[in-house]
């Protein structure tokens, strides 16, 4: 029922929001005599900043047109590789000839992204450092409101078959780097890959700021998980899909639910952060403002979450940590990463990360036990918090040259 209620609202306000955003264009606009009235800045400022706190945010676009290798700009074509009911695989394929790309040997990368609220276009600063040394590859989750209930449920098991068919497709010479949430399903996908003997396994594994462990440094977001029971999770959070949508009936872990969450972590910080919005409109500091639009408009896009696969997480990721007890079975066969003996380990972690506390993906090491020391590397980014170890200057100047090198010595 909250979920019908969220979009009734959604529906009562979007006219007002369409009217806030015509008159913050009417009272700033130069070619506007309002704009021209006493306090006009002060008043498009205050519509602007309405329109942005109500208005529905749709998906972003990666918007990757190009990067520069060698000192050469080329162009960046978005490929569909491969298409699946929750996911679509991606490749950021540079504009060049075959024989151009052969000569620039680049290594093939799969990023993983998270599916925890957020579209993969969340890591756009992650694949436009990667793309001048790498050949990028990402996965790009659906909307599990925009699933129709006849593709059936999506389960953390589903979530692992689907990064080992990735995998597959994209091998040899594959390199997986995992951020966030999926460094748990990656290290049991190629864990199970690695006791099968499959031949397709990936060249190395780098996983950053993730749950292997969460008993380690626990945070908010692992106190969360482990002080409410598991009844709790199916009766607060799990909601069914409204009609006006392909989805209809499909239970979710609702967008505008995790959304509330992300708020609530911080409240402070985004209130700072509206009326500072607030006062750059005012002086006039484009900017400022613009920087502040971008950001929310990647962080308030968000996306419901299968709830078979998020109610899967929350008790075997995080409740019964079945991946560092080594009791997790994923058809009927144990996740062993004892068992990797061929694919090489970075785990990289923020020093201030308040998501995936210090040690957590670090514990990755303590399990891979099969792998020497000489294929294992540990990387904490200090000053770092959860988002900088993936994003921004720290991210670009210090932590993807040193991943583009483990790639490389390992290849």
């Amino acid at each position: 029922m909250l979920y019908q209620l969220h979009e009734m609202q959604r529906t009562f306000l979007n006219p007002l929001m369409q009217w806030a955003d015509a008159s913050a264009k009417l009272f700033s606009n130069p070619v506007s005599p309002f704009a021209h009235t006493p306090f006009s800045q002060r008043i498009a400022a205050g519509y602007e900043l309405m329109y942005r706190l109500g208005k529905d945010y749709e998906k972003p676009a990666f918007d990757i047109a190009s990067t520069v290798c060698d000192g050469e700009t080329i162009g960046i074509m978005e490929r569909t590789v491969v298409t699946k009911p929750f996911c679509k695989l991606l490749h950021f394929k540079k504009d060049v000839s075959d024989a151009r790309a052969t000569a620039l040997a680049h290594p093939k990368v799969l990023l993983v992204a998270p599916l925890s609220g957020h579209h993969a276009t969340l890591l756009r600063d992650t694949v436009r450092a990667l793309l001048p040394n790498h050949d990028v590859f990402i996965t790009d989750w659906t909307d599990a409101r925009m699933v129709p209930m006849s593709e059936g449920p999506f389960h953390l098991d589903d979530y692992i078959y689907y990064v080992q068919d990735f995998i597959r497709t994209l091998a040899p010479d594959l390199h997986v780097i995992s951020v966030c949430q999926p460094t748990v399903p990656v290290l049991a996908a190629i864990s199970l890959m690695s006791s099968a003997k499959d031949p397709l396994l990936p060249k190395t594994m780098t996983m950053m700021g993730g749950p292997i462990d969460p008993r380690r440094s626990p945070t908010q977001v692992n106190n969360l998980a482990t002080d409410k029971p598991f009844s709790w999770f199916e009766n607060t959070v799990v909601y069914a899909v409204p009609a006006n949508y392909p989805g209809f009936g499909r239970k979710v872990y609702p967008g505008f639910l995790q959304h509330a969450g992300f708020i609530a972590m911080n409240p402070g910080r985004h209130a700072q952060s509206h009326r500072e919005f607030y006062n750059h409109l005012v002086r006039g500091d484009d900017d400022s403002a613009e920087a502040h639009r971008q950001f929310y408009d990647e962080y308030n896009a968000v996306l419901d979450m299968p709830a078979e696969y998020y109610l899967d997480t929350i008790k075997t990721v995080f409740q019964e940590t079945r991946l560092p007890l080594g009791t997790w079975y994923v058809g009927g066969k144990q996740v062993r990463p004892q068992d990797i003996k061929s694919v090489a380990l970075l785990t990289v972690e923020g020093e201030l990360d308040d998501i995936s506390g210090l040690g957590q993906t670090q514990a990755a090491h303590d399990l891979c036990t099969g792998l020497p020391k000489s294929m294992k590397m540990d990387y904490v980014v200090k000053g770092a918090g959860h988002y900088g170890i993936f994003s921004g200057r720290r991210w670009r100047q210090t932590v993807c040259p040193m991943i583009g090198e483990f790639i490389r010595k390992h290849a």
